[in-house]
Protein backbone atom coordinates (compact mmCIF):
# COMPACT_ATOMS: atom_id res chain seq x y z
CA UNK A 1 0.00 0.00 0.00
CA UNK A 2 1.41 2.82 -1.01
CA UNK A 3 1.49 6.20 2.06
CA UNK A 4 -1.37 8.01 0.28
CA UNK A 5 -3.78 5.08 -0.68
CA UNK A 6 -4.85 4.41 2.93
CA UNK A 7 -8.76 5.28 2.58
CA UNK A 8 -8.92 7.16 6.31
CA UNK A 9 -6.31 9.47 5.76
CA UNK A 10 -7.55 12.79 4.77
CA UNK A 11 -5.07 14.81 2.64
CA UNK A 12 -4.72 18.49 4.38
CA UNK A 13 -6.02 21.44 2.39
CA UNK A 14 -4.07 23.08 -0.20
CA UNK A 15 -4.65 26.69 2.39
CA UNK A 16 -3.56 25.41 5.40
CA UNK A 17 -0.53 27.38 6.19
CA UNK A 18 1.66 25.48 8.55
CA UNK A 19 5.18 26.99 10.33
CA UNK A 20 8.22 24.94 10.66
CA UNK A 21 9.03 23.54 14.04
CA UNK A 22 12.26 25.21 14.24
CA UNK A 23 10.48 28.41 14.66
CA UNK A 24 9.95 26.70 18.57
CA UNK A 25 13.88 26.82 19.36
CA UNK A 26 13.42 30.45 20.49
CA UNK A 27 10.88 29.26 23.07
CA UNK A 28 11.41 27.46 26.37
CA UNK A 29 8.93 24.54 26.96
CA UNK A 30 6.15 26.34 24.80
CA UNK A 31 2.06 25.33 25.24
CA UNK A 32 0.36 24.09 22.58
CA UNK A 33 -2.99 25.99 22.36
CA UNK A 34 -5.64 26.83 19.49
CA UNK A 35 -7.60 30.07 19.08
CA UNK A 36 -10.72 30.73 17.16
CA UNK A 37 -10.85 34.23 14.91
CA UNK A 38 -13.93 36.21 13.14
CA UNK A 39 -14.92 38.66 11.63
CA UNK A 40 -18.47 40.06 10.67
CA UNK A 41 -17.33 43.80 10.05
CA UNK A 42 -15.44 45.90 7.59
CA UNK A 43 -12.68 44.21 5.40
CA UNK A 44 -13.48 40.37 6.98
CA UNK A 45 -10.12 39.06 5.85
CA UNK A 46 -8.20 42.11 5.97
CA UNK A 47 -8.63 41.97 9.61
CA UNK A 48 -7.84 38.20 10.18
CA UNK A 49 -5.09 38.77 9.30
CA UNK A 50 -4.31 42.11 10.86
CA UNK A 51 -4.78 40.20 13.99
CA UNK A 52 -2.92 37.17 12.99
CA UNK A 53 0.27 38.98 12.28
CA UNK A 54 -0.38 41.05 15.78
CA UNK A 55 -0.65 37.35 17.49
CA UNK A 56 2.77 36.72 15.48
CA UNK A 57 4.13 39.57 16.64
CA UNK A 58 3.40 38.93 20.75
CA UNK A 59 6.76 37.87 22.50
CA UNK A 60 6.24 34.26 23.76
CA UNK A 61 3.66 32.96 21.08
CA UNK A 62 4.74 31.75 17.51
CA UNK A 63 1.77 30.78 14.95
CA UNK A 64 2.36 27.58 14.00
CA UNK A 65 -0.91 26.88 11.54
CA UNK A 66 -3.76 29.01 10.09
CA UNK A 67 -6.76 27.00 8.91
CA UNK A 68 -8.76 28.02 5.41
CA UNK A 69 -11.10 30.90 5.76
CA UNK A 70 -14.61 29.95 6.15
CA UNK A 71 -18.09 31.92 5.82
CA UNK A 72 -20.45 30.56 7.90
CA UNK A 73 -23.82 32.25 9.57
CA UNK A 74 -23.85 34.57 12.63
CA UNK A 75 -23.86 32.33 16.06
CA UNK A 76 -27.37 32.75 17.99
CA UNK A 77 -29.07 35.87 15.97
CA UNK A 78 -31.37 35.59 13.08
CA UNK A 79 -28.95 35.13 9.78
CA UNK A 80 -30.86 38.17 8.20
CA UNK A 81 -29.91 40.88 10.80
CA UNK A 82 -26.45 40.75 10.73
CA UNK A 83 -23.70 40.18 7.86
CA UNK A 84 -21.68 36.41 7.51
CA UNK A 85 -18.61 35.49 9.29
CA UNK A 86 -15.49 35.00 8.02
CA UNK A 87 -13.47 32.21 10.68
CA UNK A 88 -10.71 30.73 10.82
CA UNK A 89 -8.43 28.53 13.64
CA UNK A 90 -4.72 29.53 14.63
CA UNK A 91 -2.48 27.04 16.23
CA UNK A 92 0.28 28.70 18.64
CA UNK A 93 2.67 27.31 20.27
CA UNK A 94 3.07 29.59 23.58
CA UNK A 95 5.12 30.55 26.91
CA UNK A 96 2.34 32.80 27.87
CA UNK A 97 0.03 31.09 30.43
CA UNK A 98 -3.27 30.97 29.51
CA UNK A 99 -4.91 34.29 31.77
CA UNK A 100 -1.66 35.93 29.63
CA UNK A 101 -2.69 34.59 26.28
CA UNK A 102 -6.50 35.90 26.99
CA UNK A 103 -5.25 39.46 27.40
CA UNK A 104 -3.12 39.51 24.44
CA UNK A 105 -6.15 38.35 22.71
CA UNK A 106 -8.51 41.51 24.26
CA UNK A 107 -5.38 43.43 23.43
CA UNK A 108 -5.72 42.60 19.70
CA UNK A 109 -9.59 43.33 19.95
CA UNK A 110 -9.17 46.40 20.94
CA UNK A 111 -6.38 47.50 18.87
CA UNK A 112 -8.86 46.20 15.66
CA UNK A 113 -11.80 48.08 17.20
CA UNK A 114 -13.87 45.51 18.68
CA UNK A 115 -17.36 46.72 19.77
CA UNK A 116 -18.50 44.95 23.28
CA UNK A 117 -21.96 46.58 23.51
CA UNK A 118 -24.29 43.29 23.07
CA UNK A 119 -23.82 39.19 23.25
CA UNK A 120 -23.32 37.84 19.97
CA UNK A 121 -23.42 41.12 18.20
CA UNK A 122 -21.69 41.98 15.17
CA UNK A 123 -17.63 42.85 15.46
CA UNK A 124 -14.67 43.63 14.00
CA UNK A 125 -13.07 40.39 15.01
CA UNK A 126 -13.38 38.12 18.07
CA UNK A 127 -10.26 36.33 19.63
CA UNK A 128 -11.17 32.90 21.61
CA UNK A 129 -9.41 30.60 23.30
CA UNK A 130 -10.68 27.09 22.38
CA UNK A 131 -8.22 24.94 24.58
CA UNK A 132 -4.40 25.58 25.70
CA UNK A 133 -2.40 22.47 26.01
CA UNK A 134 -4.58 19.85 27.90
CA UNK A 135 -6.36 22.41 30.11
CA UNK A 136 -9.50 21.84 31.83
CA UNK A 137 -10.77 25.21 33.69
CA UNK A 138 -13.89 26.29 34.91
CA UNK A 139 -12.71 30.11 36.23
CA UNK A 140 -15.18 32.20 34.98
CA UNK A 141 -12.99 34.71 33.81
CA UNK A 142 -12.02 31.82 30.91
CA UNK A 143 -13.56 28.65 31.23
CA UNK A 144 -11.03 26.02 29.28
CA UNK A 145 -11.83 24.53 27.23
CA UNK A 146 -14.53 27.15 25.47
CA UNK A 147 -17.32 26.19 26.68
CA UNK A 148 -19.15 26.26 23.49
CA UNK A 149 -16.64 25.09 20.97
CA UNK A 150 -17.69 21.47 20.67
CA UNK A 151 -21.36 22.63 19.48
CA UNK A 152 -19.68 25.38 16.71
CA UNK A 153 -19.33 24.02 13.26
CA UNK A 154 -17.36 27.37 12.31
CA UNK A 155 -14.89 25.98 14.91
CA UNK A 156 -14.86 22.86 14.32
CA UNK A 157 -14.55 22.48 10.42
CA UNK A 158 -11.24 24.77 10.45
CA UNK A 159 -9.74 23.25 13.41
CA UNK A 160 -10.12 20.01 11.96
CA UNK A 161 -8.46 21.15 8.62
CA UNK A 162 -5.15 22.04 10.28
CA UNK A 163 -5.25 19.12 13.14
CA UNK A 164 -7.36 16.09 11.51
CA UNK A 165 -6.43 14.04 14.72
CA UNK A 166 -6.99 16.65 17.29
CA UNK A 167 -9.03 16.25 20.80
CA UNK A 168 -10.90 18.74 22.38
CA UNK A 169 -9.75 18.03 25.84
CA UNK A 170 -13.02 16.53 28.13
CA UNK A 171 -15.26 16.30 24.99
CA UNK A 172 -13.18 14.27 22.71
CA UNK A 173 -12.05 13.67 18.56
CA UNK A 174 -12.86 17.05 16.83
CA UNK A 175 -13.61 14.49 13.83
CA UNK A 176 -16.48 12.71 16.18
CA UNK A 177 -17.44 16.02 17.23
CA UNK A 178 -17.77 17.54 13.68
CA UNK A 179 -19.51 14.56 12.30
CA UNK A 180 -22.54 14.87 15.72
CA UNK A 181 -22.50 18.83 14.50
CA UNK A 182 -22.46 18.47 10.82
CA UNK A 183 -20.92 21.68 8.49
CA UNK A 184 -24.70 23.24 7.87
CA UNK A 185 -24.29 27.21 7.79
CA UNK A 186 -20.22 27.02 7.12
CA UNK A 187 -18.63 26.80 4.26
CA UNK A 188 -14.57 26.89 2.74
CA UNK A 189 -13.78 30.30 1.22
CA UNK A 190 -11.27 28.44 -1.57
CA UNK A 191 -10.88 31.93 -3.27
CA UNK A 192 -9.47 33.85 0.11
CA UNK A 193 -6.37 32.71 1.92
CA UNK A 194 -4.36 34.37 4.97
CA UNK A 195 -0.66 33.76 5.06
CA UNK A 196 1.78 33.23 8.22
CA UNK A 197 4.09 36.60 8.64
CA UNK A 198 7.59 35.75 7.93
Amino acid sequence: MTPNSDPTVQPVPASVVHQVDAADSTLHNPKRAVLSLGSNLGNRRETLQSAIDALADTPGLRVKAVSPVYETEPWGVDPETQPSYFNVVVVVKTTLPPASLLERGQAVEDALERVRDERWGPRTIDVDIVSYQDVVSDDPSLTLPHPRAHERAFVLAPWHDVDPGAELPGRGAVTELLESVGREGVAVRADLELSLPD
